[in-house]
């Protein structure tokens, strides 16, 4: 059993990811890319687990080839394929601790990302209800993260339908 520590926004998210951001995108000079901080870490004022998320659009993640060597050897580890969700891979850095999401250009989970991360950004309400469900659910043991994730679902999607509406 494992706990979430949520750790009070810090400036020094943006300057990590910015520093990421040049890194990857040295890495995969060439090949044509978008890069957004996304997640909790992107939201100023808001409680996260301080891991940098980073949405990558390339232009056809299935094509690992192309992206992932140059990655691993920019320090990040390929640590999860997932076909069934956007054809989804997840690689990591650990120092600064990076989960880097990649999928395809045009992808509909980056747009709904950012539309969560630029609703959070200004409404204080939705920012304030979800950093509260977020303490809330730290305050239990979970076997994995992703349980934790999963248990934010139904206020995720609440927020999500107001910020697309």
């Amino acid at each position: 059993m494992m706990r979430v520590v949520l750790e009070p926004y810090s400036p020094e998210w943006p300057v990590l990811y910015e520093h990421e951001a040049r890194c990857i995108e040295t890495a995969l000079e060439g090949l044509v890319i978008d890069v957004h901080h996304a997640g909790s870490t992107s939201v100023p004022g808001l409680r996260a687990k301080p891991i940098i998320d980073i949405a990558l659009a390339v232009p056809d993640s299935t094509d690992e080839d192309r992206y992932v060597p140059p990655l691993v050897e920019a320090g990040y580890e390929f640590f999860m394929r997932e076909p069934d969700w956007f054809e989804h891979r997840l690689l990591r850095r650990l120092d600064p601790r990076v989960n880097l999401h990649v999928f395809t250009v045009g992808s509909p989970e980056i747009d709904r990302m950012l539309a969560f991360r630029n609703h959070l950004r200004v409404d204080e309400l939705d920012r304030s209800f979800y950093e509260s469900t977020k303490l809330s659910l730290a305050e239990r043991e979970w076997n994995t993260v992703q349980d934790y994730a999963d248990a934010k679902t139904q206020v995720v999607s609440e927020i999500l339908a107001r910020a697309l509406a």
